[in-house]
C-alpha cells in the first residue's frame, strides 16, 4: 500500500515585540531604505526575555493542529527544525511533545539552519510514506535575536524570531 503525505493544517506564531528598521538604524549604521532595498524586510519580532524556542514551537503547533482538527492523541511523529534549540538535550522536540501531551511515537530535532524546514518535511514524509508514523507535525522555530551581532549590520538586519508549523 502506498501512502501520500498531505498537509492537512497550518500554524504560525511570531513573538509579540516588532523591532522596526528605523530602531535597527540607531543601533547600527543603516536605514529603513537600506534594509528594504537589499531584503525587502520592514520588521523583524524578538522573543521575550524567558521565551524559549520551545514556547514558539508550541504556540505554532497549537494552532496547526486546531487548523488540521486533530489533537494530541492523532500525532505520532514531531520534528522540530532548529538552530536555536532551548538545551542540546533534551530535544525542543521533545519539550513540545510532552506539552502538548503527545504520548506516543518519536520526537526529535533536526537542524540545517535554513533549510531546516525542508529537510524536516522531507523527513516526515519519509517516515508517513513508508508507513512508520501516520501523522507528523512538523515544526520549523527560531529564536535568532539571542545569536545575532546586534552591532553587524550585514546580519542583524535579517533576523528574527518565530515558528510555523504543519500536520
Amino acid at each position: 500500500m502506498e501512502f501520500r503525505s498531505v498537509i492537512a493544517g497550518v500554524g504560525a506564531y511570531l513573538p509579540e515585540r516588532i523591532l522596526t528598521n528605523a530602531e535597527l538604524s540607531t543601533r547600527v549604521d543603516t536605514s529603513d531604505e537600506w534594509i528594504v532595498a537589499r531584503t525587502g524586510i520592514r520588521e523583524r519580532r524578538v522573543a521575550a526575555e524567558g521565551e524559549l524556542t520551545s514556547d514558539l514551537a508550541i504556540a505554532a503547533s497549537l494552532r496547526a493542529m486546531a487548523n488540521a482538527g486533530c489533537t494530541a492523541a492523532d500525532i505520532d511523529l514531531i520534528i522540530v527544525a532548529t538552530a536555536t534549540p532551548d538545551l542540546t538535550f533534551p530535544a525542543t522536540a521533545a519539550r513540545v511533545q510532552a506539552a502538548l501531551g503527545v504520548t506516543q511515537g518519536a520526537a526529535f530535532d533536526l537542524q540545517a539552519v535554513c533549510s531546516g524546514f525542508v529537510f524536516a518535511l522531507a523527513t516526515a514524509d519519509n517516515f508517513l510514506a513508508r508507513g512508520q508514523a501516520k501523522r507528523a507535525l512538523v515544526i520549523g522555530a527560531e529564536t535568532m535575536s539571542r545569536l545575532l551581532d546586534w552591532s553587524d549590520r550585514t546580519t542583524c538586519v535579517l533576523f528574527g524570531d518565530g515558528a510555523g508549523a504543519v500536520v
